[in-house]
């Protein structure tokens, strides 16, 4: 049974930082053979992707509201995928999800990952 468990959000002041963090376990293939992605969605909103990492983790990418600020990264060895946020805005409030997919790219289009996380909850105050 696949598990993905994303950790570390909270409510913090514009400007400050966050590290979130997703353990995923039960993959059906090694989590090294993964890419894998953040995902958000702020109530009203649709989900809307956020960053991902390809399988062996040398290519990234970034939405443009998060780009510079937002850095991607992860640990084979603890099958965990890490997002540390950093000049944190209002506009960032929002669920945050992790997931994962078999596969060489990585993309920011949802529809492609087949293992989702339940999310974990950033507030950011003005």
């Amino acid at each position: 049974q696949v598990q993905v468990m994303e950790s570390g959000g909270g409510s913090v002041q514009a400007g400050e930082s966050l590290r979130l963090s997703c353990k995923v376990s039960g993959l059906p293939f090694p989590f090294d053979r993964h890419s894998l992605a953040w995902f958000r969605q702020a109530s009203g909103k649709k989900r809307e992707g956020v960053s991902c990492i390809n399988r062996p983790g040398i290519i990234t990418e970034y939405g443009d509201d998060v780009q510079g600020r937002f850095t991607i990264s992860r640990d084979n060895a603890k099958s965990t995928l890490y997002l540390q946020m950093n000049s944190l805005k209002p506009e960032d409030t929002a669920m945050y999800y992790c997931a994962a997919v078999n596969d060489w790219s990585c993309s920011l289009k949802i529809y492609e990952y087949p293992y989702l996380g339940q999310g974990t909850q950033v507030t950011v105050s003005s």
